[in-house]
């Protein structure tokens, strides 16, 4: 990655605030909201270790309410996620983001085990020659979003949580340069991650 540029990169995370109940209902409904919410915190976790030595700027979107002292350091800037659905907030984070100035956006969920430091990275370069780079999820959403240029199209007339999502969003930029990257897994129901030996402890 080219080190002048990376404080023109930005890498937004998408996160719910941790309230059980709230989080992974679909886990809750095989383990209880408690374990559920444990589960929900790992992934926190996770995703706030893999990002924070990321030579860009960071910016955590809280589905509530902004939680001043947890995961995320002093390294991410924190925000309230606006909007009536997912689409909308998140196109309201990206409108920010490039108003803000930043020329290259990656968005992230908060629940992908799978995901790594140099999965983000490689993301980030991706983006130097491609106008969008985009993480396919195995149930037919994304679990990454990356543009140079703010498109409206791809955040309207979705169904949220479907397996639909990916496919229809690709057709709102087939005409543009695209980089897709690996399928990764999100962590959503049991089946995600009984078999996984980083979440038996949980399970058990």
């Amino acid at each position: 990655m080219d080190k002048t540029q990376n404080k023109k990169n930005l890498l937004m995370i998408f996160t719910k605030n941790p309230v059980a109940g709230k989080v992974k209902t679909r886990l809750a409904k095989d383990l209880g909201n408690e374990k559920a919410l444990k589960i929900y915190e790992f992934l926190l976790d996770h995703s706030a270790e893999i990002t924070k030595d990321l030579d860009v700027d960071k910016q955590v979107f809280y589905s509530e309410s902004v939680i001043e002292q947890d995961v995320w350091g002093a390294d991410f800037s924190k925000k309230k996620q606006r909007g009536k659905d997912l689409g909308e907030r998140m196109y309201n984070a990206f409108r920010e983001g490039f108003e803000d100035g930043y020329e290259q956006i990656i968005i992230i969920g908060s629940d992908l085990y799978q995901l790594n430091s140099l999965d983000l990275e490689k993301a980030f370069d991706e983006l130097d020659s491609n106008e969008f780079v985009v993480g396919p999820a195995e149930d037919g959403g994304y679990y990454l979003l990356g543009m140079k240029t703010l498109n409206s199209e791809i955040f309207k007339n979705k169904e949220w949580g479907t397996s639909s999502v990916l496919k229809d969003t690709l057709n709102d930029i087939q005409t543009k340069q695209i980089k897709m990257l690996e399928t990764r897994n999100d962590v959503d129901v049991l089946d995600d991650i009984k078999d996984h030996p980083a979440f038996q402890k949980f399970i058990a």
